[in-house]
C-alpha cells in the first residue's frame, strides 16, 4: 500500500485559497501516532511561519487587530515560550529561565515588543529545533513528565496534542492579524 497524504483540495469543498508562496509539506493520512502528531505539529509551525512571512519588522511588530494587543512579533516570542516550557523545561527537565515571562510580567511576551524581531524568531526556530530532538529521542509517547505547576504526570502524547491546538489557535489570530496588515490571506 503507498504512503497518502493530505493536500486540501478545491474540488467538492469550498477552502480559502491558498496562501502565496506555501511550501508546507502534505500531511500524511496514514502512519504511526508520533509520525501523524509530529506531522500536525509541524506543519502548524510551518503555517505560523507562512503567515509571517515577506513582512517588514514593524509590521511584525503591529498590532493589527484592536483593542487586542496581539502582533506576530508578540505571537512568535510567546510561541518560543511555549516550546520551551513544555519540552525543555518539563519534558527533558532542563533547569533553564523562562522565555518572555516572569511573575510580575506574566504577559510580557505579548507587551513588550523591544529586540530585534529576527532574533525572536531565530530563537523561536531553536526553541522549535531542540523540541524536534527531545521528541524524537524519547522512547515513546507514553513516557511522562512531571507539572511543574500542578505536580500530575503528563505524557508526552499530551504535551504534542496541546501544542497543536496552541498553535492552532494562534495560527487563526495570525490569519487575521496578516489580513490586516496586508490583506494577505490563505489556507
Amino acid at each position: 500500500m503507498s504512503e497518502q497524504a493530505y493536500v486540501p483540495t478545491h474540488s467538492n469543498v469550498q477552502h480559502s485559497p491558498r496562501a502565496a508562496g506555501d511550501d508546507r509539506p502534505p500531511l500524511p493520512t496514514t502512519g504511526g501516532e508520533r509520525e501523524i502528531l509530529t506531522a500536525f505539529l509541524d506543519w502548524h509551525r510551518a503555517t505560523f511561519e507562512l503567515k509571517c512571512r515577506g513582512l517588514a519588522a514593524a509590521q511584525l511588530s503591529q498590532r493589527a487587530v484592536p483593542p487586542s494587543g496581539l502582533s506576530l512579533h508578540g505571537l512568535v516570542r510567546h510561541l518560543a515560550g511555549v516550546e520551551r516550557w513544555w519540552f525543555r523545561q518539563h519534558f527533558a527537565s532542563e533547569d533553564l529561565p523562562m522565555l518572555h515571562y516572569s511573575d510580575d510580567e506574566p504577559n510580557v511576551d505579548f507587551d513588550r515588543l523591544d529586540g530585534d524581531v529576527e532574533a525572536a524568531f531565530a530563537l523561536w526556530r531553536a526553541e522549535r529545533n531542540r523540541a524536534r530532538i527531545i521528541v524524537a529521542e524519547a522512547p515513546s509517547l507514553d513516557t511522562t513528565c512531571r507539572s511543574l505547576v500542578t505536580g500530575r504526570e503528563i505524557s508526552l502524547r499530551f504535551i504534542l496534542v496541546d501544542l497543536i491546538a496552541e498553535y492552532a489557535r494562534h495560527n487563526g489570530h495570525a490569519d487575521l492579524l496578516r489580513e490586516r496588515i496586508d490583506g494577505a490571506t490563505g489556507l
